[in-house]
């Protein structure tokens, strides 16, 4: 298509076929006018007025907000409302309609004065990640946008390092729907928050509690008594956590699936049977650093297709060997 006889700049790093470019070309229509696109050469009496169709013609939310901006970078939909006062309703109307916010759209870096501005007035999120606000995030920039978001499925607060109790115990009672939560390397995570969280969020699913080394082995109990169909749970890199907790885990959570223990040095063998007795839905353990778990008890979940994150002694010490060596001799590991 020739863009210069509209009055239009081709941009050098968008293909005719990409949504963008179909976009921009709209939007020029909506900044210079509806021109029109019949020849001249045609008779006068064939000569039939035609326009075309600017892009705020169409239906904002049944069309717009619903079937082509939700294919489009946040970033992009942002920059839009620069265009035009009627751009930046529409793309208002795309923000409070907007049921996920995550680093895919937003890039992996946003200031907290666009954070605040996209989500202040949505009230129907489902998927909510500030891993890329984790720098600067604080309660006081997350509690508004918890609050009005009771729909909230999946949380993810990874690394934010500057939020504090608060933050949990507002997830909790905000969110009752809350089936997937990531904590992971978040210190300020204690006993009393999870307990907070054990008691309201019964729908729970999946839990990351990576490196929260307040937690002990009674908070890590209660929280498998009240939320029995958990399926996927972290406690890695916690040395407070005790054959006690996993047992208790293994026998409340029986749809138990993926458990990750890297680093939980007290752990023991007995706690891993106890795990292949009570959890026959397990799918993946992860007990890498766990010295005081051996082969005696990870054989049984090996037999059963467990996928675990350790090598058998076998294998590891022909892996040694070739690194060694420079080989492996040929062995029958079926004998």
């Amino acid at each position: 298509m020739d863009r210069s006889a509209d009055g239009g700049s081709e941009s050098p790093h968008q293909s005719p076929d990409e949504p963008v470019s179909c976009l921009s070309v709209m939007i020029n229509n909506n900044v210079h006018g509806p021109q029109d696109s019949v020849s001249m050469d045609q008779k006068p009496d064939e000569r039939v007025q035609s326009h075309r169709c600017e892009l705020l013609d169409l239906p904002w939310e049944d069309v717009l907000v619903s079937h082509v901006f939700c294919h489009l970078p946040l970033r992009l939909l942002v920059s839009l409302q620069r265009v035009s006062k009627s751009f930046r309703s529409l793309i208002q109307v795309y923000l409070d309609n907007c049921r996920t916010f995550d680093p895919a759209q937003t890039g992996p870096h946003i200031p907290r004065e666009a954070f605040c501005s996209i989500l202040r007035h949505n009230q129907v999120l489902q998927h909510l990640s500030v891993t890329n606000c984790s720098d600067w995030i604080t309660d006081t920039d997350l509690l508004p946008v918890i609050g009005q978001n009771q729909q909230l499925q999946h949380v993810d607060l990874r690394g934010c390092a500057q939020l504090s109790r608060r933050a949990l115990v507002a997830v909790s009672l905000s969110c009752p729907r809350l089936q997937h939560l990531s904590l992971a390397h978040c210190e300020w995570v204690d006993s009393l928050a999870l307990r907070s969280l054990a008691d309201h969020c019964p729908m729970l699913r999946s839990l990351d509690l990576t490196a929260c080394r307040q937690l002990k082995d009674p908070a890590v109990c209660y929280l498998a008594g009240k939320c029995p169909e958990l399926r996927a749970l972290s406690v890695a890199v916690n040395a407070n956590i005790t054959d006690t907790a996993v047992e208790e885990v293994a026998k409340k959570c029986r749809e138990m699936e993926r458990l990750d223990l890297t680093g939980c040095l007290r752990v023991r063998n007995e706690a891993i049977r106890t795990l292949a007795e009570y959890c026959p839905k397990l799918q993946s353990l992860k007990v890498n650093h766990c010295h005081n778990v051996t082969e005696s008890s990870l054989g049984v979940l090996r037999r059963r297709n467990v996928e675990i994150d350790v090598e058998p002694p076998l294998q590891r010490a022909l892996v040694l060997l070739q690194d060694v060596v420079g080989f492996a001799p040929f062995i029958n590991l079926q004998i």
